[in-house]
């Protein structure tokens, strides 16, 4: 199922967005850009690691076993058909497809709990099959 997926992404929940900044911008010295959706206070964080692998950083309650999160990419799309195939083998879905910064995302649990995260780009089908 995920066999054409890449890690894309690796998503932490954060306390506080500019603490967090200077720390991956000043400590680890990594190229950090602040986004905003739309405008709100809801800024959010994005850096790159130099093979590409995005860090993204989101204000929400972090503990441990809900961060960090690895997030594979869904090149082809598809997410509704992954998500509901995946509820058909038992999985436990956390959080179901939903509105992700230019896409969609959802995430479930394995077996000890660790949450894994998938993404597809809002210019892909949410079904395939």
């Amino acid at each position: 199922m995920f066999t054409k997926s890449k890690i894309g992404a690796i998503c932490y929940y954060i306390s506080d967005v500019d603490r967090t900044e200077v720390f991956y911008r000043d400590v680890l010295g990594l190229h950090v850009q602040r986004m905003s959706e739309d405008g709100e206070d809801d800024d959010w964080l994005l850096a790159k690691t130099a093979n590409e692998i995005e860090l993204l950083f989101f204000k929400q309650d972090s503990r441990p076993g809900n961060s960090p999160i690895i997030v594979f990419d869904l090149p082809e799309g598809g997410i509704d058909d992954t998500i509901n195939a995946l509820s058909e083998k038992g999985v436990t879905i956390v959080t179901p497809v939903s509105h992700a910064p230019g896409g969609w995302s959802a995430e479930i649990a394995d077996p000890d709990n660790h949450q894994i995260s998938m993404y597809q780009s809002d210019t892909l089908p949410r079904k395939i099959g």
